[in-house]
């Protein structure tokens, strides 16, 4: 249940269906009523992101999801919209869809315009799923201002305007409270786990997401959302492959939670845990330093999946006979 709504909150920061409006244009009382929306008056200048937020005012969620303004656009005509590509470092044309009730599409995202003007934007992300837009938004709001409106006007820097907010670092006070007390009620780390290997037999490679406009849109949140790491033990005792998910409380300690191998359970789902269990306690612990998870600095319990390779080198030796 946690998982799901976790994957919800997730699908509303970065929508990756491909659909065209057909909530919207298929209405003809709805054309007669709205007019398309227009970025002439503000087109050639750039907007920069300085806060994203959920209707409560908050930039975090209960599962320590953060809801990061990074992005950058100028709107160049009515069919085009300039994006700030962090990858890139630059900005890149994408295609704009300017749709009734106030309602865009573009970067793979639907966007409701809440408020326009030469000095600030503020858009509400819609949530696009299956052959279906709900235009009634998802209560999470994307605030641009304009550079020249930060810069001469405001005398600040967009980097000042996006730090967290004093509500924000109380919040997750309260959630590092919890997961300290009980590490059930663990939540994602902004800064992951670390693990580092003592033994030159044992390599920690934690997994990370290429950046790609297609494949995910530039979102990279499941980097720390949920953390993986490739383990491989060199002159085991067998060669295996285990996969299963740990606590880390905020000392560093490791404590087995479950395999992430789908089975029913009996002796074929004990012996598995029986044995990935010994993994961690015999290999593991002895030969792996924790650093534990952070948000806003402060140290707190998070789950990460490992992925352990046991590698004999039994084979090799058999085959040199």
């Amino acid at each position: 249940m946690r998982e799901s709504l976790l994957k919800n909150f997730v699908l509303v920061f970065s929508t990756c269906a491909v659909l065209a409006f057909a909530s919207c244009d298929n209405n003809p009382t709805h054309k007669a009523n709205k007019k398309r929306i227009s970025f002439k008056t503000i087109e050639g200048i750039t907007y920069t992101e300085v806060s994203r937020v959920q209707q409560n005012g908050l930039s975090f969620n209960e599962y320590g999801y953060h809801l990061n303004p990074d992005w950058r656009l100028c709107f160049v005509s009515d069919d085009s919209v300039a994006l700030f590509s962090p990858v890139k470092k630059a900005f890149l044309n994408f295609p704009l869809a300017l749709g009734y009730d106030s309602v865009i599409n573009t970067n793979q995202s639907y966007l409701k315009m809440r408020r326009m003007s030469k000095d600030s934007l503020v858009f509400e992300l819609l949530l696009a799923k299956n052959d279906s837009l709900n235009i009634n938004g998802t209560k999470i709001y994307m605030k641009f201002y304009a550079d020249n409106y930060i810069k001469n006007k405001l005398h600040t820097t967009a980097a000042v305007l996006q730090h967290y907010k004093t509500q924000d670092t109380l919040f997750v006070m309260g959630l590092v409270a919890k997961a300290n007390a009980d590490m059930k009620n663990y939540f994602a780390a902004q800064q992951p786990v670390q693990l580092i290997s003592r033994s030159p037999v044992i390599t920690v490679v934690k997994e990370k997401t290429v950046p790609d406009f297609v494949l995910n849109n530039y979102n990279t949140s499941d980097d720390y959302m949920n953390p993986q790491y490739d383990i491989v033990i060199n002159k085991a005792y067998d060669d295996f492959n285990y996969s299963f998910t740990v606590y880390i409380d905020k000392e560093g300690k490791m404590y087995y939670d479950k395999p992430m191998t789908q089975f029913p359970d009996g002796k074929y789902r004990d012996n598995y845990i029986s044995k990935s269990t010994a993994i961690m306690n015999g290999y593991l612990k002895r030969y792996v330093s924790n650093v534990p998870g952070q948000t806003l600095g402060m140290k707190h319990a998070s789950l990460i999946s490992l992925h352990v390779k046991g590698v004999s080198g039994k084979k090799n030796t058999i085959a040199a006979r």
